[in-house]
């Protein structure tokens, strides 16, 4: 039975895949995981990335940081701080960094932490109207990291950056209040790197009919799916998760597994495609979804036989997610122009069942804001956009113009096209530049 072990910045040198590489490789992990958060694990290392392609394998950049992720001279000053022995200035030029890279975006602590009794619901995060998001305390980890993840701020140790609740009773009272909100996300890190008798004590509590009938549908996102996917199939207690996604299901709600896919490469092997053949067992819905990566997926072909190989195991391709605006993104970001060609070109080949799959998206302030096409109308080329989920419900649909841009790679590059203003601006002007963030409410 494989047993799960994980390597962090300083474990990490005990692998014996450690020696496989180039010693200005090993420095950008020593040094890049001081500022971002750094996690793989034997399964990982073994059976999905390609030593001999590494570093332009596409697990491997998806899991190790990489100098380039840190713009301009930031990886310079950073070397030049570490190498200083002087514990303060490290410590300045990494909260510096972190500070820099928008930890937490699109409104997260400032627009989407609910209230109850005029007091902040611990781990609750409450965005579109019928989706609360949900972050269990002992789900704030992952069986490996992702170089992009936009929730990078929940691992590096900074209390002030994290959401989690240590139990349910904040989000069942909240729930209660709330009869619109028909699904639950629990997501984190990854719920699923806790034990099935710790997330049982999260997610019985949703089951009963006490005041809690409007949820209808559980959802919990995960990463275990690609990254350890023994989770499901050989783990001491996955026969107890299955049994408990039963209960799910017996309850008369939905179970939804939101899996984060990144690369057809995490389907491929025996263990991942048992996994997901034992949840298809259980009545659960897979789900698939993940933003657009320069290196890493920034191929038509490569979105093609994840969504087609995806379909023919049994799960449904949902999102491709534009790289949100924090953490390195730089180093992952696609201009919006090319991201929609590169959806199109891999649409276009894929039969109607990969068809549900929506994007390119941007999780944004305003809502999730897709990118429909630069067609031109009255002579001028324009990006056509529409909310698919919105802040506002009454946006939901509606389309909207910004002008064409080769270089953007995000809403707050674009400036409104045959309007003043984007139908979400409340009635601001773009010409006041204003970041979307303060935008709304």
């Amino acid at each position: 039975m494989p047993k799960y072990q994980p390597y962090n910045r300083r474990s990490i040198t005990r692998s014996p895949y450690w020696s496989k590489l180039d010693p200005e490789l090993r420095e950008a992990v020593d040094l890049i995981s001081q500022v971002l958060p750094f996690r793989t694990n034997d399964y990982v290392l073994s059976e999905l990335i390609d030593w001999d392609a590494v570093p332009d394998d596409p697990i491997y950049r998806l899991v190790f940081p990489h100098a380039t992720m840190l713009a301009g001279g930031e990886y310079q000053n950073l070397r030049s701080a570490s190498a200083s022995g002087d514990a303060g200035r490290l410590a300045t030029t990494i909260a510096s960094l972190r500070r820099s890279m928008n930890p937490h975006p699109a409104g997260q602590l400032t627009h989407n932490v609910p209230t109850l009794d005029d007091h902040p619901v611990e781990g609750v995060q409450h965005k579109y109207r019928e989706t609360v998001l949900f972050f269990p305390r002992a789900g704030q980890t992952c069986h490996a990291y992702c170089t992009f993840c936009f929730r990078w701020p929940q691992f590096v140790g900074d209390d002030e950056l994290r959401f989690a609740s240590a139990d349910a009773q904040g989000l069942v009272e909240y729930l209660r209040s709330q009869p619109d909100v028909t699904d639950v996300l629990i997501t984190g890190g990854d719920p699923l790197i806790a034990k099935t008798s710790t997330l049982a004590r999260y997610l019985e509590p949703l089951l009963s009919g006490d005041g809690l009938d409007h949820i209808r549908n559980i959802r919990i996102g995960t990463k275990s799916l690609g990254y350890w996917p023994h989770r499901f199939v050989s783990d001491p207690d996955a026969d107890d998760l299955l049994r408990l996604f039963e209960r799910i299901r017996a309850s008369g709600r939905q179970l939804a597994v939101m899996g984060h896919y990144s690369h057809p490469r995490e389907l491929q092997t025996d263990v991942a495609r048992k996994a997901i053949r034992r949840l298809g067992d259980v009545g659960a819905v897979l789900r698939m979804q993940a933003p657009l990566l320069r290196h890493i997926n920034d191929d038509p072909s490569i979105w093609r036989d994840l969504w087609a190989e995806g379909v023919a195991l049994g799960a449904v391709p949902y999102y491709m997610f534009v790289e949100r605006d924090t953490g390195p993104r730089n180093y992952f970001e696609v201009p919006l122009a090319r991201a929609h060609e590169i959806f199109q070109e891999a649409y276009q080949s894929v039969s109607g069942l990969c068809r549900s799959v929506r994007g390119p998206s941007m999780s944004a302030f305003p809502g999730k804001i897709l990118i429909d096409g630069t067609p031109t109308i009255a002579g001028e080329r324009v990006f056509a956009l529409q909310l698919i989920q919105a802040r506002d419900a009454a946006l939901v649909r509606q389309p909207f113009y910004a002008k064409f841009d080769p270089a953007a790679t995000w809403i707050t590059d674009l400036e409104p096209a045959f309007s003043d203003a984007f139908p979400f601006d409340l009635g601001v002007t773009h010409s006041s530049r204003r970041p979307l963030d303060l935008v709304g409410s």
